[in-house]
């Protein structure tokens, strides 16, 4: 495929040849270990070409192998050299067992900044040897800068609470557990509990640092002090001390006798190693911001309502445009709606890289566009855009799948739509006990799918942040989640789907709001989901006589509230067309 890889690949061999390494770990993951990673951090795409969200390689003398989800298993096969590279699914293949196979006993390295304690935890049967410096690193000779955008504050009127009520809130939680500080390393807790955002991620408007949590309530950030203007220092207070990147082992080895929190799960194994050196005591647990964030407060709620109303007048402007348009591409759709949701207030940019599939690429779950892959939107297709943007007062997400027309659909398409919006349906209806987690609602989404012997190899639902990432912890709806139980406040996306490699893909995507369901005489607390996303379902593409009345009851309220909200902001030719597709089936 590409002799570059190939050279990438030799280079590296070569390397841990002279270093006395029989192998290396190389996870898709910065030192923050999020989903979303500078140029700067994209080891595995430079070294295999894969440039997925989310994967794994292990080079060894003789083998190599690269890992991912059931997501990237088309995109795997076509972005990495079969002749280098075993192409494999993490959950099926799992790189331990992998590794263990072929390497037991030999001296396997890894990069303590990119992998946490308990990801390393899984390879077992081998000596893992840390290494200071990347062997990637060494053996790339362009590797970009990384990123110094400079960090901003995050007004109070969109946040709801003072950075300095969030950091007294959580360190009294800290009090309680007789803790001394917490170890901050994900971007997304910085931005929420200090108020700021950034500009070092495309997607996601984080400025990339550390911090540490004291439970007195001061903090102290370590971020480059270049991305810090006097007026964003004078936001963070006289408790907030922020210093450059050089001085967290210093800071790390003052904590010498003190309880401090560390997640295992989360944050890199470097962390780990530096506190057990510096005497402190770690204790286990989950990042003291994860959970706080996730519950929105009524500020941030009553920004996603707004946000997700003009995001969805975008969206409706685009499948206007679409229903008529000729001669469009993926590409050329994608920067449509893009271009209809910047006329939009308080827009910042793309949630994540636009999902514009059509026909077979449609099957490519997160199938992204490139100039070489482009191809027209052709008429009587299956046509998938899974889209998203950032507002300053909240973060959206949506998928539709749309037929292109002008025949109409074959009865084997519809009857698949029509099994995922029925999943969709049952879902955004579910009415559940307080304590319940997203693994006990997956099936919801997937029980027409299965009667059919249909399912979809994705979770159903991810959180979604407050102009933050567009994926949030620490819950979700999927059976890999975490048993993080739903709670009133939390946003996530609601979307089931189904894939017919070469072709058609079909998602029907929403963000759901967690609220307090009304049962005066329950003995319980009941939850139930408020419905965000605002844009018709294609009438071409459901088959009512596969949905229940309850279900039709729902889809014709929902295009009801569609229309009464967004017609008033649409011009007359838009406004007609959501007429249309909004009425009553």
């Amino acid at each position: 495929m590409n002799s570059e890889h190939s050279r990438h690949l030799a280079a590296l061999r070569a390397h841990l040849a002279a270093a006395g390494l029989d192998g290396f770990i190389i996870p898709r993951a910065d030192e923050y270990l999020g989903e979303y990673v500078p140029p700067s951090a994209e080891r595995l795409a430079w070294l295999t070409g894969f440039t997925g969200s989310a994967g794994l390689a292990i080079v060894l003398a003789g083998e190599a192998a690269v890992f991912s989800d059931g997501r990237y298993t088309l995109q795997l096969a076509q972005e990495t050299d079969p002749a280098l590279w075993q192409r494999l699914h993490i959950i099926e293949d799992k790189p331990e067992a992998w590794l263990l196979a072929r390497a037991a006993g030999k001296r396997i390295g890894y990069d303590p900044w990119l992998i946490s304690p308990e990801g390393l935890k899984r390879f077992t049967g081998v000596e893992l040897v840390a290494v200071e410096t990347n062997p990637v690193d060494a053996i790339w000779p362009d590797r970009p800068a990384p990123p110094l955008a400079p960090a901003v504050a995050h007004p109070a009127p969109f946040a709801g609470e003072s950075a300095a009520a969030k950091r007294a809130r959580l360190a009294a939680q800290l009090r309680e557990a007789g803790q001394d500080a917490a170890i901050l390393t994900d971007p997304a807790s910085l931005a929420w509990l200090f108020n700021i955002r950034g500009a070092d991620l495309e997607f996601c408007p984080f400025a990339l640092g550390y911090a540490l949590l004291r439970a007195d309530a001061s903090a102290t950030i370590f971020m480059a002090p270049e991305k810090l203007s006097p007026d964003l220092l004078a936001h963070l207070g006289p408790e907030v001390t922020v210093l450059g990147r050089a001085a967290l082992p210093g800071a790390i080895a003052a904590l010498k006798g003190q309880c401090v929190r560390f997640d295992p799960a989360s944050q890199p194994a470097w962390f780990e190693t530096a506190l057990t050196a510096a005497g402190a005591r770690l204790a286990a647990g989950p990042d003291p911001v994860a959970l706080p964030r996730a519950l929105k407060n009524p500020t941030e709620q009553a920004g996603a309502r707004a946000a997700h109303q003009r995001d969805g007048v975008a969206m409706v402007k685009f499948l206007a445009w679409l229903s008529t348009a000729q001669g469009e591409t993926e590409r050329s759709a994608a920067a449509r709606l893009l271009g209809l949701r910047a006329q939009g207030a308080l827009f910042k940019g793309e949630s994540f890289p636009a999902i514009s599939g059509a026909g077979e690429h449609g099957a490519i779950i997160h199938y992204r566009v490139t100039p070489e892959s482009d191809r027209p939107i052709r008429p009587d297709e299956v046509y998938l855009i899974d889209s998203g943007g950032q507002y300053l007062d909240g973060t959206t997400d949506i998928t539709r799948t749309i037929w292109t027309g002008p025949s109409p659909p074959p009865a084997e398409v519809r009857a698949h739509v029509t099994r995922v919006l029925a999943g969709h349906i049952a879902l955004a209806r579910a009415v559940f006990p307080e304590g319940v987690a997203g693994a006990h609602l997956d099936a919801f989404a997937r029980q027409e799918l299965w009667r059919a012997g249909l399912d979809y190899d994705h979770g159903t639902g991810h959180g979604v942040g407050s102009y933050l990432s567009v994926h949030e912890g620490p819950t979700g709806i999927s059976r890999a989640a975490k048993p993080v139980p739903l709670a009133a406040g939390m946003i996530l996306s609601n979307e089931p789907g189904y894939y017919l490699p070469g072709a058609y893909g079909i998602r029907l995507e929403n963000l759901v709001l967690v609220q307090q369901a009304e049962f005066p005489a329950a003995r319980k607390p009941f939850l139930c989901f408020e419905t965000l996303t605002l844009a018709p379902f294609d009438r071409a593409l459901i088959d009512p006589a596969l949905l229940g009345r309850d279900a039709l009851d729902w889809l014709n309220a929902y295009h009801a509230r569609v229309y009464d909200t967004l017609a008033p902001a649409l011009d007359e030719p838009a406004r007609r067309w959501l007429h249309a597709a909004t009425a009553p089936i």
